[in-house]
């Protein structure tokens, strides 16, 4: 299996529980330090990003916040917090499975990850996962129907 597929089952079980669905995975040396999905509403936290809870998770199973050669397989391109998290993390690869199109930093939108300031560089790798794409599709047509059928 794939890594972004494992990021991809992340991304179902936030869908599952009413989140939007997003999923992220962090590997090292073929190990996974750590899996993750959207919590924003579960634990009402804005910043319970699937990226930040996975990053959180792999720092404290090394016992370093520095993440160097360490790959982050994620489902939806990363929003800026995430962005800035990734290079702060010292994270190594980025493969990305789809364009986030309303707050996409990693090139989409804006590219905070090829900013120098953080002097960091993360390699992006995009996937343009049509099975990514189509599970945020489904998520909000599917919310978007259920608030109308509420009118």
């Amino acid at each position: 299996m794939d890594y972004i597929d494992i990021a991809l089952e992340e991304a179902q079980i936030a869908y599952n529980k009413g989140e939007v669905p997003v999923g992220a995975v962090i590997v090292k040396d073929g190990e996974i330090l750590s899996r993750a999905h959207n919590l924003k509403e579960t634990l009402n936290k804005p910043t319970a990003h699937a990226e930040i809870l996975a990053i959180e998770e792999a720092c404290k199973k090394l016992g370093n916040w520095r993440l160097q050669g360490a790959e982050m397989y994620v489902t939806l391109e990363p929003c800026p917090m995430c962005a800035a998290a990734i290079a702060q993390s010292r994270i190594s690869k980025l493969y990305i499975g789809t364009f986030n199109r309303d707050m996409g930093a990693c090139g989409s939108i804006i590219n905070l990850i090829d900013y120098n300031i953080f002097n960091w560089y993360v390699k992006v790798n995009w996937l343009y996962s049509e099975s990514c794409s189509k599970l945020l599709t489904d998520f909000f047509y599917n919310t978007r129907n259920r608030a109308d059928n509420k009118l």
